[in-house]
């Protein structure tokens, strides 16, 4: 083995036990702590429990009106609103930012970047939902998450759009397409990487909000997955087991997810760097 392998070797070493250590400890820890008695878990080690208590799950879930379950629904719903209003306007806001130059697109792009930088402002967002009518609902907080992740997504689509030959477009005005079906039906079926990209980001990233729907969405029957968390704290603040059971629970479905489409993530962020 000559040195450049050793150091690669090493690395990959290093890299897997900062990993294990970030990820993988942490989520064992509340896994085994979630499976013991009250007792037991509050003494906050990762041993196996004496006693596996199954149990703890389904008191989760049954806990107030099945408040986990509602909570989830919500979630989801959130998500995927959010996620399909996002694909179809920032595919196009990307698409005319990369393909038109103009004074017009070029100040678009730059409240791009400064939306990438710049936090929301909650109070005057608030002042304007209730003038709005619209504070509290679930279309106010579609809206909200839109916005936030609307300047990422452009920059994903715009990058992985100066990828697409241009000669297609000309091969699509020539055959007669107008502007929507040269989008439609040329454009957008090419950006199939970078979409499942665009959906597994967006999706993990309200899914898992916790702040937005605090200062949004607030109420009981509006709760989403982050916020049962947040009420167990204060319910079940010594009782370890309940909550570590609650962020097991919350934390699986994207984490799945996640594990399933990791390689298309990573195509898609790639090949949105690659230009043509």
């Amino acid at each position: 083995m000559n040195k450049r392998k050793k150091w690669v070797f090493f690395g990959d070493i290093i890299g897997v036990f900062v990993a294990v250590t970030v990820f993988i400890l942490p989520f064992a820890f509340m896994f085994v702590n979630s499976l013991k008695d009250r007792r037991e878990a509050n003494l906050l080690q990762i041993s196996l429990p004496k006693v596996f208590q199954w149990s703890n799950y389904t008191e989760v879930l049954n806990l107030h009106n099945h408040i986990v379950l509602t909570a989830f629904k919500n979630s989801m719903l959130l998500s995927l609103l959010s996620v399909c209003v996002l694909v179809i306007t920032c595919s196009m806001t990307g698409y005319l930012i990369q393909r038109r130059k103009s004074r017009y697109t070029k100040m678009i792009s730059v409240m791009m970047m400064i939306g990438l930088i710049m936090p929301p402002a909650i109070m005057p967002t608030i002042w304007l939902m209730q003038g709005l009518h619209i504070y509290k609902t679930m279309f106010g907080m579609i809206l909200i998450e839109t916005a936030l992740q609307t300047p990422f997504t452009v920059m994903l689509y715009r990058g992985y759009i100066g990828s697409v030959p241009r000669e297609l477009e000309e091969a699509g005005r020539i055959d007669g397409c107008g502007k929507w079906n040269m989008f439609s039906k040329i454009v957008f079926p090419l950006l199939k990487p970078v979409t499942s990209t665009v959906i597994i980001l967006d999706a993990v990233t309200v899914f898992c909000d916790f702040t937005n729907p605090l200062y949004f969405l607030p109420g009981l029957r509006n709760a989403t997955v982050q916020l049962t968390l947040y009420s167990f704290m204060g319910q079940y603040s010594s009782s370890y087991n309940m909550l570590f059971a609650d962020a097991i629970i919350i934390t699986i479905p994207m984490l799945v997810l996640f594990l399933i489409f990791n390689k298309k993530i990573v195509d898609g962020m790639v090949a949105g760097a690659i230009k043509a």
